[in-house]
């Protein structure tokens, strides 16, 4: 068995058919693991398959109730294509599992060589998605390490300037971990605990959060030592009812380091300070639609998405269901994540123009 092969899972009530996909889908080179029902699909899902067959009139939990857990309970499969297996040809059926999500529809009798071909086109889109997301992540970097070609006072002073229109908090360390520089918004969140020591607090943070803010940057200083990438999200709890700061910390590329070389930036944001992001830009960046773009602004502003549904007087699914696509289109699996690459990119954007 090809482990480096995609997984599929295959979760249809009918045993005959259902050992005939997975004979098929086995020939083909997939690795696969079946589910007779909806029950046993969502035990399955810790597998993390690339691809979910599902057929719709499943006993116990059907293929909508399915697909609705998938969509909305389990964000690190936002990516993961969904099709319906199905002998529901009508009209309503297909648009229904649209609404909820699905990618694909694939009518009973299946033609198999019309599954092959589908299954490559989906697990094609995702790749091309999850590149372009790490394209973006490489902008970041590269913005701040051209700072490498020319360490002077007026480098930094100039990309202090850029960094100051930057709504989110950025610090960049050097390679033992001191602080370089610090933005404006950054010194507005008054930091004074190692390794942000020197920068004028995460007032009562608690000792876990400031254990793993430690390990987090001690990661990446090890990660811009060996020329490798690191990145990390974080919510630092804080003490007396105050609201977590969200951490997004990565290692940026080694070059050709000196003492005073960014070796790590810190990204930070605080849901009580409103973040200006410029959602045409966001758009253009990241290929959102306008409403998209509004809703990952409502989100990096610190909002939940109950608010944000009452806010743009629309339904808590719809929300989800535009959640769900941020996450496609930024290849991340968690809010935070989703966050940061956000933020990391408007940061590209401020420090390259």
């Amino acid at each position: 068995m090809n482990e480096r092969a995609p997984l599929v899972l295959c979760a249809e009530d009918h045993e005959e058919l259902r050992r005939d996909l997975c004979d098929e889908l086995r020939e083909a080179g997939y690795r696969v693991v079946e589910a007779s029902n909806g029950f046993d699909a969502l035990a399955h899902l810790k597998a993390m398959p690339d691809v979910i067959l599902c057929d719709i009139t499943m006993p116990r939990l059907n293929g909508y109730n399915l697909l609705k857990q998938v969509r909305n309970e389990f964000p690190e499969l936002a990516d993961t294509p969904f099709i319906f297996l199905t002998a529901l040809s009508d009209r309503f059926d297909i648009i229904e599992g649209k609404r909820l999500g699905a990618d694909d529809y694939l009518v009973k009798p299946i033609d198999y060589d019309l599954l092959l071909a589908t299954l490559e086109a989906r697990l094609r889109q995702v790749s091309r998605m999850r590149a372009k997301s790490t394209r973006e992540l490489d902008h970041l970097r590269q913005g701040i390490n051209h700072l490498r070609s020319e360490i002077s006072e007026h480098a930094f002073a100039a990309a202090k300037s850029a960094l100051d229109l930057m709504a989110a908090g950025v610090v960049l360390l050097g390679n033992r971990g001191q602080p370089l520089l610090t933005n404006r918004a950054a010194l507005r969140l008054n930091l004074d605990k190692p390794p942000l020591s020197g920068i004028p607090s995460l007032e009562g943070i608690s000792d876990t959060s400031s254990q793993q803010l430690h390990q987090a940057v001690r990661r990446s200083l090890v990660a811009n030592r060996l020329s490798a990438e690191s990145t990390d999200c974080l919510r630092l709890s804080r003490l007396g009812g105050r609201s977590d700061l969200m951490l997004f910390i990565c290692s940026l590329a080694n070059g050709a380091p000196t003492a005073d070389s960014p070796a790590v930036a810190v990204m930070l944001i605080d849901p009580n300070q409103r973040v200006q992001l410029p959602e045409p830009l966001l758009a253009e960046l990241f290929g959102f639609t306008p409403t998209e773009a509004t809703i990952a602004t409502h989100l990096a502003e610190g909002q939940r998405k109950e608010d944000i549904a009452e806010l743009l007087g629309v339904s808590a699914t719809t929300v989800a269901f535009h959640l769900r696509n941020l996450f496609q289109k930024t290849d991340t699996r968690r809010q935070a994540e989703l966050i940061a690459v956000i933020l990391a990119g408007s940061m590209s954007l401020s420090i390259q123009s």
